[in-house]
Order: C-alpha cells, then sequence, then structure tokens
C-alpha cells in the first residue's frame, strides 16, 4: 500500500487474508478523498472518532498479528554465500559448547543454551552489519547479551584472536591470561567494550551511548554519524526496570542510529518468561507506545507455505491465542500432541493441519524460527538500518538451546545445564555435519575445532571483516588524545586564596571552579555536565546561558525566563545534560562519557552532579558497571552528609554514601572539607584520569551545602590533602601537662571539630589538635597496600601511621556520617581510638538540632573526648559527668 509520500512498502497487512477487497478499497479510497479535501487533520480526526466508537471491540493497535512483519516477499536479496557463513555458524556453535563443558568439568560451570539459541542474530551482523574500529569514524558499539559470552570467545578463536590455551582458561583468571566468565572489559579490555551481564544495565546504557554519539556530533567533538549501537537483549531481560526505563527517551529523540534485538526465546533462566500470555505482543507495545519501529521475526520460511493456506485468518487467530509457555510445550512434544492441542482447536485448522506431515509438522514447532535463518535476520537488520527518525526493535523469535539436541532445547532447567555428554556432542557433529571424526569425540575432553587458516571459510571470514572494518567487539584505546593538556593554575588559586569573609559552601566551590575550568582554551569544551534535575540547587544556572542545556531540537520556545541574565537555555550544540528526575539515566550518559577516550578516541571530563543520598545508595549497580568500564570523570554527591539538609528528612539525610563507595576499588573517595581541598583533589583527580599515565579510575567528592567562609590553603598541605589526612590546626600554646587529644574530621564535621577545640580549651583546659581527613577510605587502601608488602617482606608503613606518629593523647575521629566510615582507619591508629558519626536513620529538623541528635555536635564532640581522656586517667571521670550536664547533653 502507498506510504505518506506516495512510495509502496511491504506491510505485514499484506499476509493476513481479506476477506472483502472491494471493501478496503473503499474504505482507503475514502480516507485518501477526505484527505485530499481537508486534510491530514480531518483525516486523523475521522480516524480517532471511529477508533473511539469501537473501543473494546478491536484488538490493541499497539499490536500487529503474531507473524513476520517483513513478508517474504519483500525480503530483500541476500548478500553472503549462505553455505559457508552456516558453516562458519557451526564451528562456533560447536567450540562455544566444547569450551563450556570442558571448564564445567573443572566446576566452572557456564551456559551453552543463550547463545545457541541466538547464534545467527550474532553471526549474521558480524558477516554484513556491524563495523570495526579500523575503519573510519568510530566503529559500531555492541552490547552483547552477557549469556552469550562463550559464542563470541568461540569467534574470536576462529578469527585468531584466541588461541586454544585462552579458551582452555575459560573463568580461570587468577592466572593473569584467562578469560572472564561475561563481557568485561576490566578483564578482557581489548574485546569488551560494555558490561552487560548485570541485566537491565545493558538496554539503558545503550539508550544513553547512542544518545551521547549525537551529542559529541552535533557539539562538533566527532562526526559518529556513521556509528550504530546494537543492543543484544533476552526477553526475560526486558523484565529488569532498567530494560525499559528509557524507552520514551529514544523515541522522543529519534535516536534512529540505535537498534535492540530481544531474543525472544521465551524463555527465562528458569521457566517461561510469560507462561500465560505473549511476551512479544507485550514487548510490541511497550516498544510502539515508546515511539520506536517494531520488526517482527518470528517464524522461519518452513511456515510460509502454512499461512498462505489461511483463508479465513484462525490459523492467525490460534498464533495470536497461544501463550508462550505452551509454544514451549509444542517444541518439546510430537507430532500427534501438536496436530491435536494446536489444529485441533478449530475446523479450518483440522483441515489446515491435516494436510501436514509428522515431520513438517515437528519442523514449524521445533525449529522452524526467523532467529535462526540468516535470510530473515537479515531482513530484519536490514530494516532496522533502512529506518530513520526513530529507533528500531528487532523481536526475533528462537529456540533456547537451539542444535545442543531434545535434552536441552526449549527446556526449563537449560540455562543451569552446563555440558554436553559424548553422544550429545557426536548428535551435535552430524546435525551441524561437521568433519569431525568419531576418535577425536572418544577421548574424555572434547577437541576444538578450526576449518584452518587456508580454508574458504576464514578466507570468507577475513574478507567480510576487512570490509566492515575490522574485527568485532573490539575495544580501542587510541593514544593521539591523551595526556590532555593541564589548565592553568588560575582556576585553582581563585579557591586556594580563600573567600575572604564571604560564606560559600564546597558545592558552590566546585561549580565555580569547574565553571572556570570550562573556560580553557584547550580542555575546556571537553567538560560534560550531567545533572538529574535541580541543577539550580547546586547553584549551576550560571552555566546555562554561556554552556547552554543539549537539546537535539535546540529551543523551539521563548523561555519565560528570557529577559533574566541567567536564562533556560537550551542548544543543539549545548554542553549541559539535564536528564529531567533519573539518576539511573544520569549514571547512564556519565558512564558513555567517561568511556568516550576508548569507544570514540575523544577524552572527555563529565562530572555527574547529585543530591548525595540518590547516588551510590541508588545506582550503586551502575557505579559497579562504570568501573568494569573503565570510565573515568568526577562523581560530586552534593547536599552531603545526614545533618546538613535541614528539614529533609530520612530519604534526603545521606550517612552512608562513603561507605557504599568504599566497596568500589575504582572509586577514589573523598570528603573534602574546604574550598581549597576541592581544588587540590580536582587538579590531581585531571593529572591521574587525563594525564600521561592515565588511569582507570573515577573521582567522588561529597560537597555540603553548608555556606562557611572558606580559608586559603596553609602551605605544604597537598600531599596531606590528598592521601587522606593533615594537621590543620594545632592547640594554640598548651599548658604544660595540659591533657592532649587529637580531633580527627572530615567534610563539614571540621567546624564542629574546631568549635569542640575552643570549649576544650576554655572550658576543661584540654588541648585538642583538629586534622581534617579528606578520605578515609584512601587511608585504609594505602594501609592495605602496606600490609600486603609486609607479607612480601617490604617495610613499609602506612600513611595515617606515620601522620599521626607522636601526637599525644587519644584520637577522636567524626563525621556526617556513619560511624564504620572513619572506622575504616583504626586498626593502623596506634592511638586510643573513639569515633562518634551519624549512624541510624536521618530525621528533620534543624541543623543544630539534627546535630545534637546524633552526638556530633561541638558539645557532643567535647565530652566524646573527655571520656577518651578519662578512660587514659587523664582527666577526672568526673568531668565527663559536669560536661553533660553543662551542656545539656
Amino acid at each position: 500500500m502507498p506510504d505518506a509520500v506516495g512510495r509502496t512498502r511491504p506491510s505485514q497487512l499484506d499476509q493476513i487474508p481479506d476477506r472483502d477487497p472491494e471493501e478496503t478499497t473503499e474504505w482507503l479510497a475514502s480516507l485518501d478523498a477526505v484527505t485530499k479535501a481537508a486534510g491530514p487533520h480531518r483525516a486523523a480526526y475521522l480516524m480517532r472518532r471511529t477508533l473511539e466508537s469501537a473501543s473494546g471491540n478491536l484488538p490493541s493497535l499497539l499490536e500487529t498479528e503474531y507473524i513476520n512483519t517483513i513478508p517474504t516477499a519483500a525480503e530483500p536479496a541476500y548478500p553472503g554465500d549462505e553455505a559457508i557463513e552456516a558453516r562458519i555458524t557451526a564451528w562456533n556453535r560447536w567450540n562455544a559448547a566444547a569450551m563450556v563443558t570442558r571448564g564445567s568439568r573443572l566446576g566452572l560451570g557456564g551456559h551453552i543454551a543463550t547463545f545457541a539459541s541466538a547464534a545467527w542474530l550474532y553471526e549474521t551482523g558480524f558477516q554484513h552489519f556491524f563495523r570495526g574500529k579500523e575503519g573510519t569514524g568510530s566503529g559500531d558499539q555492541l552490547y552483547i547479551q552477557g549469556h552469550a559470552s562463550p559464542g563470541i570467545y568461540a569467534r574470536a578463536f576462529l578469527d585468531g584472536r584466541l588461541s586454544e590455551g585462552q579458551l582452555d582458561r575459560f573463568r580461570q583468571e587468577t592466572g593473569g591470561d584467562g578469560l572472564p566468565s561475561y563481557p568485561h572489559p576490566r578483564r578482557l579490555p581489548w574485546l569488551w567494550e560494555f558490561p552487560t551481564v548485570s541485566m537491565g544495565l545493558g538496554p539503558l546504557s545503550a539508550i544513553y551511548q547512542a544518545r551521547f554519539n549525537r551529542y559529541m556530533e552535533h557539539r562538533g567533538i566527532k562526526d559518529t554519524s556513521d556509528s550504530h549501537v546494537w543492543a543484544f537483549l533476552g526477553d526475560g531481560e526486558m523484565d529488569e526496570p532498567e530494560s525499559t526505563a528509557a524507552l520514551a527517551l529514544a523515541g522522543r529523540e529519534g535516536l534512529d542510529n540505535l537498534t535492540f534485538v530481544v531474543n525472544c526465546n521465551l524463555q527465562r533462566l528458569d521457566g517461561p518468561v510469560r507462561p500465560n500470555f505473549k511476551i512479544v505482543q507485550e514487548l510490541e507495545s511497550q516498544f510502539r507506545a515508546a515511539g520506536w519501529n517494531v520488526v517482527k521475526a518470528l517464524w522461519g520460511a518452513a511456515w510460509d507455505e502454512v499461512l498462505a493456506q489461511d483463508v479465513d485468518g484462525a490459523l492467525l487467530r490460534r498464533l495470536r491465542e497461544v501463550p508462550d509457555a505452551q509454544f514451549q510445550t509444542y517444541a518439546t512434544r510430537d507430532a500427534a500432541y501438536i496436530r491435536e492441542h494446536f489444529f485441533g482447536a478449530d475446523a479450518s485448522l483440522r483441515t489446515i493441519g491435516g494436510r501436514l506431515a509428522d515431520a513438517k509438522l515437528l519442523e514449524l514447532f521445533q525449529t522452524s524460527r526467523a532467529g535462526h535463518e540468516p535470510r530473515k535476520v537479515y531482513a530484519a537488520y536490514r530494516a532496522a538500518l533502512d529506518h530513520k527518525g526513530a529507533p528500531t526493535v528487532v523481536l526475533a523469535q528462537t529456540v533456547k538451546g537451539y542444535t545442543l539436541g531434545a535434552g536441552f532445547e526449549s527446556r526449563n532447567a537449560n540455562h543451569q545445564m552446563k555440558k554436553l555428554t559424548g553422544a550429545q556432542f557426536r548428535a551435535m557433529r552430524d546435525l551441524l555435519e561437521l568433519p569431525i571424526p568419531d576418535s577425536a569425540l572418544d577421548a574424555d575432553t572434547v577437541p576444538y575445532w578450526h576449518p584452518g587458516e587456508d580454508s574458504p571459510e576464514m578466507r570468507y571470514l577475513r574478507e567480510r571483516r576487512a570490509a566492515l572494518g575490522g574485527p568485532a567487539p573490539a575495544r580501542k584505546v587510541v593514544a593521539r588524545p591523551l595526556p590532555l593538556p593541564a589548565p592553568g593554575n588560575k582556576a585553582y588559586l581563585a579557591l586556594e586564596k580563600g573567600s575572604g569573609s564571604q560564606e560559600i559552601a564546597t558545592t558552590m566551590a566546585f561549580v565555580r571552579l569547574v565553571k572556570d575550568l570550562m573556560r580553557e582554551k584547550e580542555t575546556g569544551r571537553r567538560w560534560v555536565p550531567i545533572v538529574p534535575d535541580e541543577a539550580r540547587t547546586f547553584g549551576m544556572e550560571s552555566l546555562f546561558p554561556s554552556a547552554g542545556l543539549y537539546s537535539p531540537k535546540g529551543q523551539t520556545y521563548d523561555p519565560v525566563d528570557r529577559d533574566q541574565l541567567l536564562y533556560y537555555k537550551e542548544a543543539k550544540d549545548g554542553q549541559i545534560l539535564n536528564e529531567g528526575i533519573t539518576e539511573a539515566g544520569s549514571l547512564a550518559d556519565f558512564t558513555a562519557a567517561a568511556t568516550a577516550y576508548a569507544t570514540h578516541g575523544e577524552p572527555m571530563i563529565p562530572f555527574y552532579i547529585f543530591y548525595s543520598m540518590f547516588g551510590f545508595q541508588r545506582t550503586a549497580d551502575q557505579f559497579w558497571a562504570l568501573a568494569d568500564q573503565l570510565g573515568r570523570g568526577f562523581v560530586i554527591g552534593a547536599t552531603a552528609g545526614r545533618t546538613t539538609m535541614t528539614g529533609e528528612g530520612l530519604q534526603h539525610a545521606d550517612g552512608h554514601s562513603h561507605l557504599i563507595a568504599s566497596t568500589n576499588p575504582a572509586a577514589i573517595s573523598y570528603d573534602p572539607a574546604f574550598a581549597y581541598e576541592v581544588s587540590v583533589i580536582v587538579r590531581e583527580g585531571l593529572r591521574r584520569m587525563y594525564g600521561p599515565d592515565a588511569e582507570d579510575v573515577f573521582y567522588y567528592l561529597t560537597v555540603y551545602n553548608e555556606p562557611k567562609v572558606q580559608p586559603a590553603m596553609p602551605a605544604g598541605v597537598e600531599e596531606g590533602i590528598l592521601k587522606g589526612l593533615y594537621r590543620y590546626r594545632a592547640a594554640a600554646d598548651p599548658a604544660p601537662g595540659a591533657p592532649r587529644v587529637q580531633l580527627l574530621a572530615s567534610g563539614t564535621a571540621i567546624h564542629w571539630a574546631l568549635d569542640a577545640q575552643r570549649l576544650l580549651a576554655e572550658d576543661w583546659g584540654v588541648a585538642a589538635d583538629v586534622w581534617s581527613a579528606p578520605s578515609w577510605t584512601e587511608l585504609r587502601r594505602d594501609a592495605l597496600e602496606c600490609d600486603a608488602a609486609r607479607l612480601r617482606g617490604e617495610e613499609r608503613t602506612p600513611y595515617v601511621t606515620r601522620a599521626l606518629e607522636g601526637a599525644p593523647g587519644p584520637v577522636v575521629a567524626v563525621s556526617d556520617w556513619m560511624r564504620a566510615v572513619p572506622d575504616q582507619i583504626a586498626p593502623w591508629v596506634e592511638q586510643d581510638w573513639t569515633s562518634v558519626g551519624t549512624d541510624g536513620f536521618g530525621l528533620s529538623d534543624t541543623r543544630d538540632a539534627a546535630r545534637r541528635h546524633f552526638g556530633v555536635d561541638p558539645q557532643s564532640l567535647t565530652v566524646q573526648a573527655l571520656a577518651a581522656l578519662a578512660r587514659r586517667g587523664e582527666v577526672e571521670a568526673a568531668k565527663v559527668k559536669e560536661a553533660a550536664q553543662r551542656y545539656g547533653l
């Protein structure tokens, strides 16, 4: 039928029986006449009125029939040698199964059935679509389904990138040259680009990667117009909320550089995805509603002649009504069962079924799926790439465990089945027609097999990959863009000289620093500010007019605050990613920007600023994936601490994010007290992440919304700031023999410690030294490294031990975090140790009241210091009680 501009295109409707073609023609002619006479809006109105009138009596218009979107007659000519490609795919199937089976005999496990179902979904892409990184541009970005990794390793073995020895070290990484279980860039950084096995994160990341590709192009950083993002997912994985969280974004922004391929084998890890329903139809509705182009590739060629016999639509109705779990049962039962339970439901169906031989019935329900036929897969992928203006999802139906034999195919338990028997391997060999002799299968260990470097298969494989730009998947770090030139000192000096009499919060200090760094000629344009929402809360509105907020449409409206200096300015080349209320989406943005140095060979400097409570707590799994993907950048937990958010209450009061962050080995965590500490940390972060010896880490800073006068930086404290501890203010002229105590504090707690220092001196004659501890976690990591070195015979003393060496009296540590945060360093502090913190749930009140409640205010800290001294016999125990009464504790 003609489309909006008069072209003729294939339609799924062409495959559906039309009981009255003349009536159909009259309806279409009537609609055309209205469109010509009154315009498309009038025609649309009449259509909506008709649909409204028929509401409840029509099937969902978001769902099409349970058949292929592309009619067989409309499939493009297949451009490859199907016979050679079938043999290559067979080798990959065999070697993947052999690798997992060999490893399973060591108790290592692995997954076979997923790749067995998806082999052609990948192989068709590798032969004809997936662009590598050795051509122009960045190539394609491939998000491989985690459980399909054995098949990718098998292909890398076939193309010479992996050896048999490496395949035999699948899931054996401690020696340093093994293969990780799943796509882990940190473990195999030349092969994997994207970690995907934490299900749901792959689809979310893929959407934001495609969006970031557009951002890079629109800002003139790199031409990414030839890069396409392919995300391979499981139908069960789509239950994860992250899998569908950003579908509307992709549809809204028309990301036609993105294709989802959902392997619909109708099985989760332990059973059917939708036992009583149809996952394909459900997903089609979700994606269509979100503005995606949907291509269904469900049935193989064997179904064509059967569907052609459906003169009254009975077969279409039956395909639509049978639930997924029943289709899974059909795939495991005999022809008599299929004939009775599928075709026996209707007279028309019985007529169709009666014409089909038993062998044909078994072929239809056990093997003939579009996802197992390269022509069907090629047609779907070609349609995806040709479609413009919207992302595409390919819903490809397969059989889980395909070609692995009756013991595997469509079985609920096949996800847990880790190996094949010798008999199963022989049956698989015969089915795939592989030239492996029986003698090779008699041994205890099934062999890997390779057609030979000079074989037609290998020549074909190399030619195809060369034409597409080299091997894939592949991760390639281009040396040229790094190191980035270091910014000048001017921006840093503004914070290091202090704020004079002006009170500013460390959140504002960080934003001011980055604003100045964004003006740098060489590196300024590489900064990527990312904020979920409430940028104004963090003082970022000053960036709006100068940097602009990114929008692929620019600004199509007159902003309500246009007459103000700091108005809301959107631009196609805008620098700020203001994502709305989605921490998950913002962190996916951050990940794409933080890994652009590898994905696109263009290092970007993202900083992601968020309400502290909603960072690591909400998206810790994504931060772990960020570390796996070797991301670099600055993560800013603003409005940090459990007591600084006046009145906000339990769900906003963050006292534990540093503890969560400490579990991530790639997170370099700091809780700076002063603006100058922020300056020193950011300068060092830029050096470590973007300098000559760039490291695969990211920096996490917690900053506060509590305005304070920011002091000038004392001389010689840089090392202590970066290592995590330095003496900020010594006791002033202590009396001879006066009791001494060491107060350690991080973040905003430094001000409580300074007040306690004064109270101890004035009220109790106790001399206290105040130490700033910008990083409890870095102190601990240094100490752990020293412990490990001593086991190797090296004499190394932890920095925290050296820094406090000889400091008299007990140590009292305080922060706006739970006690476990400073307690990280307790084993390496030789003095008596006491910590106080904000353990428990947060609450709504003033800062002073909240701090009194948690026992971290200056008066409470003073009593704790006296108690620590009393335990040592250095002050009278009665003074502790006296102090508590004096301060009303």
